[in-house]
């Protein structure tokens, strides 16, 4: 079998290099970071331990698959909490609304506040139901970069195929889809919510994307003991296993072509390494553009490839915990439209933002100082856009955000609570992780018909090279990327046995 270079060692990267392996390919990982898994970083700091990057773990049969790929058992890697309530929901005018695992309890709490809205809730979920039914069917499990490579009309023309395609609702944005199904705008808040994410506004993404909803609710929150820094280390263990060669500290300058061919990474202490072929875990389009460059880069199409939003956040240590916190909560905007018009249109931060909490005490204990609480606090900001100094804005916008939790979470002593901070700005997250303008979530899905799509996970541009990660299809979040990663390799494996035949 071929010999696969990989460069990043995120989740796509590593969920790539397990599947290769375990097909028989030998497989390179070159991470520039000192550490294996990308954003799903720890960060540990006098008795406080925090994941630094995704704190939510949904589709675990993602992982399942990747692990079947080697016939193991994902239960002898991981231990899997299922969470309920999957969400606690904050608003400022002192309602307080679980989204509960199973979905009759969730229609019924969403009753208790809006009766007609659990029937709402109830038709909206069957369609969010449908539209999972065709993504699963069309749209995962396979490299995808426009509307061509879901379904081939000509071949499956069809009245069922006709009712897929329907089923898209092609010309509705997320936010109008739930509108069409829900009245009370707490309701409506909450729900606009799932596309957040792929860090992107529901007023402009299209209604493919309620889909999420289902994958949440039908497949439920879990958490993995050790935090979601342990599905790295078991794909690590996994491909160690598989005889994957992790490189740590390497940092890739370049790929190298040889008659429009991925042959070569160039890394930055100068050495040159061949490869049969190379599967990219950095952004896409940092890939295009600082990796290969020329002819390539141009046919890449960038100019229509606009960045997701980034984020700020906070890392809190508390003496003391909150209980009337869950595991996953939601501390919610006044006026949603004004926040998503600051983030997405004004590229500045929202002046009222919605803060998103990660309280893991609720369900390992170990992740602080008896009594206390590792506390995870994310607020979505623009991308980096020109003249921003989050050096500087930082202080003043932390301030906000504490005022915002003290006002509709009531944790209005939060400040005298704090033992132990950090925090994490965009341009951090833009140096540290090498993604576009600072954006967690690779590119916006904005477009009714374009926005669910990504770059595709095989190249179009360059034969040999291969996409995994939040950038590529399809898309970001812990299961997107993970599949990406599985994809990549997938396309990889696939051709590297059509070439073996054609021989």
């Amino acid at each position: 079998m071929s010999h696969v270079g990989i460069i990043g060692g995120g989740l796509g990267g590593l969920a790539a290099a397990a599947t290769l392996a375990a097909r028989g390919h030998k497989v390179t990982l070159l991470e520039k970071n000192g550490w294996l898994g990308g954003k799903a970083a720890v960060l540990e700091e006098e008795g406080f331990r925090f994941d630094m990057g995704p704190t939510i773990l949904t589709m675990p049969r993602v992982l399942e698959r990747v692990f079947a790929e080697a016939g193991r058992d994902i239960a002898d890697y991981l231990d899997l909490r299922r969470l309920d309530p999957q969400w606690r929901c904050f608003y400022d005018d002192g309602t307080v609304l679980d989204l509960r695992d199973d979905p009759k309890l969730a229609a019924r709490e969403i009753g208790r506040l809006s009766p007609e809205d659990e029937a709402g809730f109830e038709r909206f979920m069957k369609v969010a139901d449908r539209l999972s039914d065709v993504s699963d069917r069309f749209f995962f499990w396979r490299s995808v970069e426009d509307l061509r490579d879901t379904m081939d009309l000509k071949q499956n023309m069809s009245l069922e195929t006709l009712r897929d395609v329907m089923a898209l609702r092609m010309h509705r944005t997320v936010a109008g889809q739930i509108k069409r199904d829900v009245r009370d705008p707490r309701v409506q808040q909450m729900l606009e919510h799932f596309i957040q994410y792929v860090g992107s506004s529901p007023l402009a993404s299209p209604a493919v994307l309620c889909g999420i909803a289902q994958m949440q609710q039908g497949e439920g929150v879990w958490y993995p003991m050790g935090g979601t820094r342990a599905v790295p280390q078991a794909l690590v263990r996994l491909g160690e296993e598989l005889g994957v060669d992790y490189r740590t500290g390497v940092d890739v300058e370049g790929i190298e072509l040889e008659g429009g061919r991925a042959a070569a990474v160039r890394l930055a202490s100068g050495e040159r390494m061949a490869f049969d072929r190379i599967v990219s875990n950095m952004d896409s389009v940092r890939t295009y553009r600082e990796l290969i460059g020329g002819d390539a880069w141009k046919r890449f199409g960038h100019k229509n490839r606009e960045a997701a939003c980034s984020g700020v956040v906070l890392y809190l240590g508390l003496r003391e915990a909150y209980d009337h916190l869950a595991h996953h909560n939601f501390v919610f905007s006044r006026d949603p439209q004004e926040e998503f018009r600051a983030i997405y249109d004004r590229g500045v931060p929202a002046p009222d933002p919605t803060a998103y909490i990660a309280a893991p005490a609720r369900t390992e204990a170990a992740v602080a100082p008896e009594g206390g609480e590792a506390l995870y606090v994310l607020v979505h900001t623009p991308y980096l856009r020109d003249g921003q100094d989050w050096a500087r804005m930082l202080p003043e916008y932390r301030k906000v955000i504490l005022r915002k939790l003290g006002r509709a979470a009531g944790m209005d002593d939060l400040e005298d609570r704090i033992a132990f901070e950090r925090a994490l700005t965009p341009q951090d997250i833009h140096e540290r992780y090498k993604v576009l303008n600072g954006a967690i979530y690779g590119l916006a899905s904005h477009g009714r018909v374009n926005g669910a799509f990504k770059p595709g996970n095989r190249s179009r541009q360059v034969p040999g090279l291969y996409l995994a990660g939040g950038s590529a299809h399809p898309g970001p979040g812990m299961p997107m990327a993970l599949m990406s990663g599985w994809i990549a390799a997938d396309s990889l494996d696939g051709d590297s046995v059509s070439n073996v035949a054609a021989e």
